[in-house]
């Protein structure tokens, strides 16, 4: 596959433990942190998961 960049755009206060879990197992924990991560299936996964947290973009 391709790689991705992710960015968390919004703040996960008053979200579900699971949504919060996500987003620390992609790397992420801050607004406006971005990673670039290697896609694949598990990835997409929990990218669609937290999809009203993050923007996506092709890296």
């Amino acid at each position: 596959m391709g790689k991705i960049k992710i960015t968390q755009t919004k703040s996960t206060i008053k979200r579900p433990k699971d949504q919060k879990a996500t987003i620390v197992a992609l790397g992420l924990g801050k607004i406006n942190k971005s990673v670039e991560i290697e896609s694949n299936p598990a990835i997409v996964g929990m990218v669609r998961k937290v999809s009203h947290l993050v923007k996506v973009e092709e890296a």
